[in-house]
């Protein structure tokens, strides 16, 4: 089982981003909860209405003859945070390898990928293209191989298969190439049993799933305010399984927020809070992770922009949220608008993983992210990896203690002197930062071991030499088969239905 690094904590020696005073978060709580009591949240699902209105909540409902009840749900502040409390803090993200389940606290640090790109820079052609399942079965052997990449988040869609069926296809893909834990959208309860039955292929049986599930579901509130059919019945669904969600707003400020950050921040938040109320409610304790995709729209092309200074901002400040309210936390960080993985793509990358980390998110996504999150590149994936190494670094600050301030040291050496043969000098070299794609040599050096490559061009050489030597933990025997076999039978029912 891994664990990373803290940043941000009080109680830990190292960088940290502060974000907000105590005032200013309790500003924010408390304009959330007025938002939540006031205004209320749109719920279009019958048993989430039923779920809400049985807790206490006033519901404003109003019946809609193609699309069953759909009503305003107002939450009081108290019922908001008996919801918030009975969320579990401290989780366990198990993969199928005991070694890869990842456990967190808070001010753990851990970074994924970007999902769900649409497009993909083929990592030999270097020609774009469609996504699809094989490449997404590449993208999840790469993560698989990376030390530096706790979790998958599915960085790409099998857009090849049918639309309704396809997160089957895409959870298939990922657990057959990597045995972390897995992120993704299920998209219906119906899709959500189905996953949950090939992730039980895979852990050996449904008890053993149960008892260490392999993967958490997205579910989107949509901006503003709004838990529409499908994201109540993947929410209700997983709580009554014992599967975690990760709620995750994607308000984009200017267009379905707010154009100032603090509005947009309270209007993710009351939405998030409102999905996790909806779990909490349906199962007290189910698994919740306080998750963000939310950025600011560029007004004068109509894109959102998740390589802005504000996506970093964003991300850092509903950080300090999911920690005042004691929730793991999924950010954005090291997207990029670039549409090549160039100096652009590096900038934006550093400047928002970097910001989202100094804040102590748990989890951080955007490796392997281009095009404002339509495009992935393995090539990006490989120097991201390299980038979260740097960034781990600095988390670490400057130890001060007898050891670290070496006066005897110093005074041994006297003006003059050298350090490099000393016996304090061979036992802490290798905490030194190294760097692997990243290149520190002389010039005569770097023209005899690259022949003058750069480094998108070793990147990509890199990915290829990963995706055709490393081997993935092999499913159980028979797993493989049974998988396609259920997909290939709900496919039938779907279509047919």
């Amino acid at each position: 089982m891994t664990q990373t690094i803290k940043s941000g904590h009080k109680t830990t020696s190292g960088f940290s981003l502060p974000v907000f005073t105590n005032d200013e978060i309790k500003t924010l709580h408390e304009a959330t909860l007025e938002i939540l009591e006031k205004t209320g949240v749109k719920v279009e699902s019958d048993e989430a209405l039923e779920i809400f209105h049985g807790a206490g909540a006033e519901v404003e409902s109003a019946g809609n003859e193609n699309h069953g009840k759909t009503g305003i749900v107002k939450l009081s502040g108290h019922l908001v945070e008996a919801c918030i409390k009975s969320t579990p803090g401290d989780i366990t993200y198990h993969g199928r390898k005991p070694e890869h389940s990842y456990r967190i606290s808070q001010g753990h640090v851990g970074f994924s990928t970007f999902g769900e790109c649409i497009r993909v820079i083929d990592p030999q052609t270097r020609q774009i293209g469609p996504s699809s399942k094989a490449a997404l079965g590449k993208a999840s052997l790469l993560v698989d191989y990376l030390d530096q990449i706790s979790v998958l988040e599915r960085p790409m869609g099998s857009l090849e298969k049918p639309a309704d069926t396809q997160p089957l296809h895409n959870f298939e893909a990922m657990v057959s190439n990597t045995s972390k834990h897995i992120f993704m959208g299920c998209n219906s309860k119906e899709n959500v049993r189905k996953i949950f039955e090939l992730a039980s292929v895979c852990m050996g049986g449904a008890e053993k799933f149960k008892e260490k599930p392999i993967v958490t579901a997205f579910v989107t509130p949509t901006s503003p305010l709004e838990l529409v059919k499908n994201c109540c019945d993947v929410i209700i669904e997983c709580a009554k399984s014992g599967v975690g969600v990760a709620p995750i707003s994607m308000v984009l400020s200017g267009a379905t927020a707010p154009a100032t950050l603090a509005g947009a921040i309270i209007q993710h938040n009351a939405e998030v809070l409102s999905a996790i109320a909806l779990a909490q409610l349906t199962k007290k304790g189910s698994h919740c992770t306080y998750a963000s995709s939310s950025t600011i729209m560029d007004l004068r092309f109509s894109t959102p922009a998740v390589g802005a200074p504000e996506y970093g901002i964003i991300s850092a400040g509903l950080s300090k949220l999911a920690r005042f309210y004691d929730l793991p936390s999924w950010v954005g960080g090291g997207h990029s608008d670039s549409k090549l993985p160039d100096a652009q793509a590096a900038y934006e990358a550093s400047l928002t993983a970097t910001v989202s980390a100094l804040s102590g998110a748990n989890f951080i996504y955007g490796a392997g992210c281009l095009e404002s999150g339509l495009t992935f590149d393995f090539a990006k994936l490989l120097m991201d990896s390299e980038l979260f190494n740097n960034i781990y670094k600095v988390l670490k600050g400057i130890e001060i203690n007898k050891e670290t301030l070496a006066l005897d040291l110093i005074r041994e050496a006297g003006p003059a002197g050298e350090f490099l043969t000393r016996q304090h000098t061979f036992d802490h070299m290798r905490q030194m930062s190294t760097s692997s794609l990243f290149d520190r040599r002389n010039r005569e050096k770097w023209m005899e071991v690259t022949e003058g490559k750069d480094l998108t061009t070793r990147a990509y050489e890199e990915a290829n030499h990963i995706l055709k030597t490393h081997k993935p933990l092999e499913l159980p025997k028979g797993a493989a088969k049974e998988m396609k076999d259920i997909i290939k039978d709900y496919e039938t029912d779907v279509l047919k239905g």
